[in-house]
């Protein structure tokens, strides 16, 4: 029996892939940027670590008043600038672990409660018990809760950090979801707009980085927001901004140099896509 060998011939017409041109082309690639002019202001970065220090006495000067540190941390996560001060929200969520007793939620509303839940269930070991308070004698969830939308979105996103087996997280998801569905045309701007995008994706299924710029929006409408939290936000927003563009002008060199489009026909351009998918990670 004879071989074929005419499949390896180098002779061979191999398909291509054909793949569409990115439409970015080179504009990703910045020429002769010097290292300072892509990065913050020497005033600006200055202004960036007062601020900085600001943020972390407040947040430390919270520990008082357990409601008010946690919607303090929700929005330094939610602002994408929770990475600076990880130790300090580590030792605060710790301590409110070490020192919580069930009586505590008794006095607490639906909304803090779920905040609660929600920030110690991504690193301890929370009992969805709690939830049974809000349900009437027939085991449904009480009608007036249906008063509270912002309960309601809290208790929504707490749902969403579920584990197989707690049924009364999955009737709170599908509770609340209908509920806010039907009510979110009807809310005020600051809380329809979290309620949209959470019935959308909800905080535990985002991208921090992605989620932080519309956030600012929302945030800076509250009127208890912290105006120098939300100015340090803007700032490490633009800077990490700027580190982002030089490592894309980078990432589009290199690619560009090795000239993958003809080396390697089969190959999609994806120098943008590899940042992205790398720098979520992190």
């Amino acid at each position: 029996m004879s071989i074929d060998h005419s499949a390896s011939s180098p002779n061979t017409n191999r398909r291509t892939a054909n793949y569409q041109s990115s439409i970015w082309a080179n504009s990703f690639i910045l020429t002769n940027t010097p290292d300072d002019e892509i990065t913050l202001p020497a005033h600006e970065m200055q202004q960036l670590e007062d601020l900085k220090e600001e943020v972390r006495r407040k947040l430390m000067a919270a520990a008082g008043d357990t409601s008010k540190q946690l919607k303090f941390i929700d929005a330094v996560q939610r602002l994408g600038v929770a990475y600076w001060f990880e130790k300090e929200i580590e030792e605060a969520l710790q301590s409110i672990y070490d020192n919580y007793h069930v009586t505590n939620d008794m006095n607490q509303d639906l909304y803090h409660v779920s905040l609660r839940f929600r920030l110690q269930r991504q690193g301890f070991n929370i009992s969805c018990d709690i939830c049974n308070k809000y349900k009437d004698e027939n085991g449904s969830f009480k009608e007036s809760l249906l008063n509270d939308a912002r309960g309601l979105l809290g208790l929504y996103e707490a749902a969403n950090l579920r584990v197989w087996g707690e049924d009364i997280l999955d009737e709170a998801l599908a509770f609340t979801t209908t509920h806010l569905m039907s009510m979110v045309e009807h809310l005020e701007y600051t809380i329809a707009e979290k309620v949209s995008q959470a019935l959308y994706r909800p905080t535990r299924k985002r991208l921090e980085r992605l989620e932080a710029r519309p956030f600012m929006s929302i945030y800076q409408e509250e009127a208890s927001h912290s105006k120098a939290l939300l100015k340090f936000a803007k700032l490490d927003f633009n800077l990490v901004q700027s580190v982002y563009k030089k490592e894309l002008s980078s990432i589009s060199r290199w690619w560009k140099d090795l000239d993958f489009s003809s080396e390697l026909p089969f190959a999609r351009e994806s120098g943008g896509n590899i940042l992205l998918d790398s720098s979520m990670l992190f």
